[in-house]
């Protein structure tokens, strides 16, 4: 039976790492004058194995009845470093976890109830394509990862082929920029003629 959430040191894991792991085999932080609270040596290596069993570092934490707020202090600490980079594996080896349980659920799927009349009359079994896909972009990225967004900034080439083209197709800046100014001077001529023309 899992026990609740209030659950200290007894809190409920799997697979725990064996006591000759390598994992926990690392150099525990010493203290000088431990204290009845201390993270000794034993609750840090159990710390770890948590870890390593959950991913989770508020369940590893209430599993040894730590604080976060302890260790993460611990960890920081000079001599600590030991159990700082046991850390760091651990959280990576409960990823790995966590990986191969949805790539489990993505390939074998999960049994759904389906419910009449108040009652489960049968179950079906439902895949998680979007899961699915995410994992095969993630482990097979050069088969199934999505494409990447052309580069069009000023100067690459894509940017530079289309330029040509709209280039090719038609007038310049320039000739367009030429022939605002010789439209513009024209109607100020025009304009010009009209007001001496009244003014005489």
């Amino acid at each position: 039976m899992r026990p609740s959430r209030r659950t200290s040191a007894a809190a409920f894991f799997e697979d725990l790492p064996d006591a000759d792991d390598p994992l926990l085999g690392f150099a525990p932080y010493l203290h000088k004058a431990p204290r009845r609270n201390s993270i000794t040596p034993d609750r840090q290596r159990m710390f770890i194995a948590a870890l390593a069993a959950s991913g989770i570092v508020t369940q590893a934490a209430r599993a040894i009845g730590a604080s976060l707020e302890a260790l993460y202090k611990l960890r920081q600490i000079k001599g600590a470093e030991g159990f700082s980079a046991a850390w760091d594996m651990a959280v990576d080896r409960g990823m790995l976890r966590l990986q191969d349980c949805a790539l489990e659920r993505a390939i074998v799927g999960e049994e759904r109830p389906v419910a009449s009349g108040g009652k489960v009359v049968a179950t079906y079994t439902r895949h998680d394509t979007a899961l699915m896909l995410f994992l095969l972009r993630q482990r097979m990225p050069e088969r199934y990862a999505m494409p990447a967004a052309p580069d069009v900034r000023p100067g690459s080439a894509l940017y530079e082929r289309i330029r040509r083209e709209i280039a090719a197709e038609g007038p310049s800046l320039e000739e367009i920029r030429a022939s605002i100014d010789a439209k513009t001077a024209q109607l100020r001529r025009a304009v010009e003629a009209r007001r001496k023309r009244e003014e005489g």
